[in-house]
């Protein structure tokens, strides 16, 4: 094991090297680009990419404004055993005849975008263009949360979990199962398969209800390790001197196995290696399933944040070394579900939601922003009358049947302490509003030569990520 990491060290501080003395003269830049469950990530993706190549629609990416990015074009990407990003067929599925939404992400993926560019100020006249490599690397956010496991044993995590899904409907089936089981008792594998199914069914159900505690992530996205022994555990109550043949050291076995086979060797041959990332939120739907909800939330953006400041959790610091994120968005997704007079009061809850997190990055050496957008505008706005009052609603094809319809989200306090406080006392709804989500369908796009498909703020990330190096 010594050997191994002695190994893994001086390969990382190799491929350092060579990254730098190649980005002396071709910078690289690897965005990561993550969030939970129908956050947006693959439309977040797309989109950037869109407006990168034609960028008619980014008046704030100063680069483009200014007409300094001679040309944007897309690459094979370095690495050689990740799947690239299927960008041209989520493009088509997005702004085609009939457009709908590409599927999740569900898997790992990257793609490289180069840019030539061309410097300003006192280089300007000095030297010619150069060309800047972008390499997004798309993950699922529930890959992120599993690093909260990495320094949890199973009995910490068990009675977290067990305490923190007590109360919850969606647990009520796995829970009565888990009751029934004599975690002392010798392993009947056919019996341990079903408990792992009945926990894997609640994790799907609580993901769905607005829940972001989702974890071992990858029961929510098995992959290939669907079946596997290192996938079929789940929590148990804690047993006083459990036998060796008993379902809790099987189940204690694999959660081990779980952490070192399965997430550590994402972040050693992924995270370590991103130089700047996105965090996409999807707010809006937390508010609406309630308090609860919104509180579980934040708590999983300040856990996420762990990976981003890895003095303070030894492993992480020995796959990462000295590097460190440079940049961290948090964006709130979906910002075209509100009029644009509610924008301000989005980001303002996103700026709260993330402030712990953003607080512990800052300390680590990052630069943190959120901010609210939209990566692909699905509605237009208009104003309507209801009862004698002007109603500032957005209108847009709706995903469920394709109608026209204008609606009404409610209104979102200035104040975001108006729901933070409400979430952290544990309240069981907003006493004073009923926020409602609506799910729209992309709407149909005729994009002008030049032009990227239509946003709200892409620009805006795409400076804060990346205006630096451009």
């Amino acid at each position: 094991m010594v050997i191994s990491t002695i190994t893994d060290g001086i390969a990382r501080q190799v491929e350092a090297v060579a990254d730098g003395v190649s980005g002396v003269f071709e910078p690289v830049v690897r965005l990561g680009v993550t969030g939970l469950a129908r956050s947006g990530k693959t439309v977040f993706i797309t989109s950037l990419v869109a407006n990168l190549l034609d960028r008619g629609r980014m008046p704030q990416l100063a680069a483009a404004a200014e007409g300094r990015i001679e040309a944007a074009f897309l690459q094979p990407q370095p690495d050689q055993l990740v799947p690239r990003f299927d960008y041209e067929r989520h493009l088509a599925m997005m702004t085609g005849a009939a457009p709908q939404w590409p599927e999740s992400t569900r898997a790992i993926s990257e793609l490289r975008v180069s840019l030539r560019v061309r410097p300003n100020g006192l280089l300007a006249g000095l030297q010619g263009a150069r060309t800047v490599h972008l390499d997004i690397v798309d993950y699922p956010g529930e890959w992120l949360l599993d690093l909260g496991l990495m320094e949890k044993s199973f009995t910490q995590w068990s009675a977290e979990v067990l305490e923190r899904i007590a109360t919850r409907d969606e647990a009520a089936e796995f829970l009565g199962l888990m009751r029934a089981m004599d975690g002392g008792a010798d392993l009947d594998e056919p019996k341990a398969q079903d408990l792992a199914a009945a926990f894997a069914e609640y994790l799907q159900a609580a993901r769905a209800g607005g829940y972001s505690d989702c974890t071992p992530g990858r029961f929510l996205l098995p992959g290939d390790l669907a079946g596997s022994p290192v996938l079929t555990f789940a929590p148990l109550v804690p047993v006083e001197n459990a036998g060796k043949s008993s379902l809790w050291r099987a189940f204690e076995k694999r959660f081990e196995a779980y952490k070192a086979q399965v997430v550590k060797p994402f972040f050693r041959d992924h995270f370590a290696r991103i130089d700047r990332q996105v965090v996409l939120v999807e707010a809006l739907g937390a508010i609406h399933a309630g308090p609860r909800a919104l509180e579980d939330l934040r708590g999983g953006l300040a856990d996420t944040l762990t990976a981003f400041r890895p003095g303070r959790t030894a492993w992480l610091t020995r796959l990462l070394g000295r590097r460190r994120v440079e940049k961290i968005l948090f964006a709130a997704t979906k910002a075209d579900h509100l009029h644009h007079s509610q924008h301000p009061h989005l980001t303002s809850i996103m700026q709260a939601l993330t402030r712990e997190a953003a607080d512990r990055a800052q300390f680590a050496g990052a630069e943190t922003e959120a901010l609210s957008l939209a990566s692909l505008r699905a509605t237009v706005e208009e104003t309507v009358s209801h009862d004698g009052a002007a109603l500032d609603c957005v209108r847009g094809r709706l995903l469920a049947d394709g109608r026209q319809a204008a609606f009404y989200p409610g209104q979102l306090p200035e104040d975001p302490n108006v729901l933070l406080n409400a979430a952290k006392v544990g309240a069981d709804g907003w006493l004073d509003q009923d926020y409602q989500i609506m799910r729209f369908a992309p709407a149909a796009n005729t994009l002008r030569p030049g032009e990227g498909p239509p946003h709200i703020r892409i620009d805006r990330a795409a400076q804060f990520l990346l205006g630096d190096v451009l």
